[in-house]
């Protein structure tokens, strides 16, 4: 029996921009229908970090140019735009690649909203990384000139950081499942969503903010009701002490194992601390379930149980 998996693709499947992107999306749709192919359904969430940040660089640069005719351009704005051609390229690749197999089967790409609460406290908090790496002195310049909050990012340089809310539900689920109970592939919330909460009415106003798409991934494969989160990054497993002489590569984990490393610090905010805390949420969430935290090019392996990290109860 195949399994019903939601796989949240990292900012390493799809390249930091267009041309890398072009190249990225054929070898992640080559590892996505491995899993298709053994009889899976398959849902796919994915980032959008060097996207969106690019997205708004280039908005922020077109309003500068002439405030008279341009308007600034809300951030959610851009996750809508990432959303729709990083969902360009990858539902091409797909159907690309599954045809190529003699597979059938439709892909298609959902925008979607992801609701979040105003009064999150992760507004008053910036930590979400987006945008490109930046040395010191450019960072220190954005900070200066633009007001950007910034971070060190896990030893990789320096990123702007804006709110990352928690997702709270997904507008368009219904849509999803009746499409992924019709057969198709489906990708959506790209980017973690586009944040939205409600107003009067049935209002939805577009929030200032990037919602993690680890937490969304996790809300989705709840909401699809989905076998197995898969959580890809740019390591084959997650480690205890990473970096350090003692650095040892986990397995499997529980829960509790879970939690009790995250208390001792050794997962990187805004790096492998929050897949952590996605894959214990869904493994949590219903008996049976299961997440991984692999490698792209080893999903396949790590379904099979030969690889990556399991997270279970």
């Amino acid at each position: 029996m195949g399994k019903r998996i939601v796989i949240a693709l990292g900012g390493n499947a799809l390249g930091n921009n267009l041309p890398e992107q072009m190249i990225a999306v054929k070898q992640t749709a080559k590892a996505i229908v491995d899993l298709i192919e053994e009889g899976h359904e398959v849902i796919i969430a994915h980032g959008n970090g060097p996207q969106v940040g690019m997205i708004q660089k280039a908005m922020a640069e077109l309003t500068r140019s002439d405030p008279e005719k341009y308007i600034p351009c809300p951030l959610s704005v851009c996750v809508a735009m990432s959303q729709g051609y990083i969902g360009y390229d990858l539902q091409n690749a797909l159907r690309e690649e599954l045809l190529d197999r003699g597979i059938n089967k439709g892909v298609a790409t959902v925008l979607t909203q992801v609701e979040v609460d105003p009064a999150d406290p992760a507004f008053s908090n910036p930590t979400k990384p987006i945008g490109a790496f930046m040395t010191k002195e450019e960072a220190d310049k954005m900070v200066a000139e633009r007001g950007y909050n910034v971070i060190e990012d896990a030893g990789r340089g320096y990123r702007r950081v804006v709110a990352s809310p928690k997702p709270q539900s997904i507008i368009e689920i219904e849509s999803i499942r009746d499409m992924v109970s019709a057969g198709l592939v489906v990708v959506a919330c790209g980017g973690g969503g586009i944040p939205v909460y409600k107003t009067e009415g049935h209002h939805l106003k577009g929030a200032a903010a990037v919602i993690d798409k680890d937490f969304a991934s996790c809300v989705l494969a709840q909401q699809v009701n989905a076998d197995t989160l898969i959580i890809l990054t740019a390591v084959e497993k997650v480690a205890i002490n990473f970096g350090k002489p003692d650095e040892k590569w986990l397995d499997s984990l529980t829960p509790d194992e879970a939690r009790k490393y995250i208390g001792e610090g050794h997962f990187a905010p805004g790096s492998m601390l929050p897949k952590v805390q996605a894959a214990v949420e869904f493994a949590e969430s219903a008996p049976g379930r299961s997440a991984l935290i692999t490698l792209l090019e080893k999903a396949k392996d790590g379904v099979a149980g030969r690889t990556g990290t399991a997270i279970h109860q």
